[in-house]
């Protein structure tokens, strides 16, 4: 790592609590009275916020009463060089004195780079292209428009002779956003139901068996010829670790029988990789790592998160031409999608990942987390499953939102990513220390805390 990153991720070894067990966060009063007028003007979508934060410096956040926190979280996985990094900060700063917005009538220098080093670490055959959108919903959209465009070029699709519309297979327990197309691929019904009907021709197959994969494929037939008569399968969608499901990857067999399927029957394999890219997992990308994916190369990837390291930002890659020259003039759009600020703050949190060599400390760091927080001893405590900086811990009873309120009140952002479950996400400059300090955090959290 360079001195300056260095620098930053071994800034500010205190935090507000103990490892002890003795709470040391200051009275919120600020926090208190501005989460009063939080209620009044935004809507409940998010639920109350836990804290009203204020600003933040390489891996650790101040909420506006002073308490400080060691971000285990990151943003949920976005924050992928921390807070303020020096260079983030000059290359955003320096691309606002120049211009921050020109539209997509327009081209800009950042945009073209970014495209091409995406593509680069991708891995991605000659041909490929990049859609820049502003979120990891915005992305898998315009996977699903690209699986959309493609199933119609699929024998039996055509109504006229008798077709029936091209289906795209997602996952159970899958996460892909909630805009309605993104919320149509998107499993938790509490969430999509709520809205249907949505997307037509999606159908969900049990995440990670092959015979269900086969059944979902075999379904297929022009004029009727297959078991049901349903249209061809377009494209499947999944993640290679089911990040809100509790971080649980799918397993390389099985994505390598997603790819098999794929291939045999002419259907594109779509990997979002809006939690796991970025070096999160210990590789540029999710699908880069074998015991994920078993060596398979997706059709198409989507990317967010931390690829700009808290600025919106994120986007589809397609891989090749042929696939590329689907999506032509006017067929999607965004108006801010790719602008030179989003561009510049990419550029920058990829050189510092690069520089730093920050995909193999998310590795290194990933194994150290794993293997410290099962060395507690403490009974809460499972197993800790996932890759790289992208992990949870298994608890042995339901308490996770009673686990991550009393590891916020001594200083740990955690997130309850399950009733039984705990995320962790730190930033990718993420220390040894600064494991260390969590670990002994976590440690002391009490095992038998009552159940949410």
């Amino acid at each position: 790592m360079s001195t300056e990153s260095q620098q930053l991720i071994t800034s500010n070894s205190t935090h507000g609590g103990t490892a002890d067990g003795e709470a040391l966060c200051k009275p919120r009063a600020q926090s208190h009275a501005l989460l009063d007028e939080y209620a009044q003007v935004h809507m409940g979508v998010f639920g109350p916020p836990l804290r009203v934060m204020d600003h933040g410096q390489g891996t650790h956040i101040w909420d506006v009463d002073g308490n400080e926190y060691l971000d285990f979280l990151a943003g949920i996985a976005v924050n992928a060089l921390g807070y303020a990094h020096p260079q983030w900060v000059q290359a955003v700063s320096e691309q606002a004195a120049k211009v921050s917005h020109t539209s997509n009538y327009f081209a800009t220098r950042p945009q073209i780079e970014l495209a091409a080093k995406l593509i680069e670490l991708a891995g991605a055959p000659a041909g490929s292209h990049v859609y820049f959108g502003n979120s990891g919903a915005e992305g898998n959209e315009a996977a699903l428009k690209l699986a959309k465009l493609y199933g119609k070029t699929l024998p039996g699709t055509d109504p006229e002779q008798g077709g029936s519309p091209a289906r795209i297979l997602a996952m159970t327990q899958g996460f892909h956003g909630r805009t309605l197309g993104a919320l149509s691929a998107t499993w938790k019904p509490s969430i999509r139901e709520p809205y249907n009907p949505l997307l037509p021709d999606v159908q969900f197959v049990q995440a990670g068996d092959e015979a269900a994969l086969e059944q979902a494929f075999a379904q297929s037939g022009q004029n009727g010829s297959g078991q049901d008569g349903k249209g061809p399968v377009a494209a499947v969608i999944l993640e290679l670790i089911q990040g809100e499901a509790g971080v649980r990857p799918l397993g390389a067999e099985y994505v390598s029988a997603v790819r098999r399927l794929c291939d045999a029957n002419h259907a594109l394999m779509i990997v979002d990789e809006v939690q796991t890219g970025i070096g999160r997992t210990g590789e540029w990308f999710a699908f880069q790592r074998a015991d994920l994916s078993g060596g398979a190369i997706p059709d198409a990837i989507t990317f967010a998160k931390g690829v700009a390291s808290g600025f919106p930002m994120g986007g589809m890659i397609a891989f090749g031409q042929q696939l590329s020259d689907l999506l032509g003039p006017g067929l999607h759009g965004s108006t801010f999608a790719g602008n030179p600020l989003a561009a510049s703050a990419a550029l920058a949190t990829l050189k510092v990942i690069e520089d730093d060599d920050l995909v193999a400390n998310a590795e290194a760091r990933g194994q150290q987390l794993s293997v410290g927080i099962m060395a507690t001893g403490n009974p809460l405590f499972e197993q800790v499953r996932g890759r790289g900086l992208l992990r949870a811990v298994q608890l042995s009873h339901p308490c996770a939102h009673a686990a991550m309120n009393w590891a916020l009140e001594h200083g740990l952002i955690v997130n309850a990513v399950a009733p039984d479950a705990l995320r962790i996400a730190p930033p990718l400059i993420v220390s040894e220390n600064d494991v260390r300090e969590a670990v002994a955090i976590l440690a002391a959290i009490p095992s038998d805390l009552p159940d949410d």
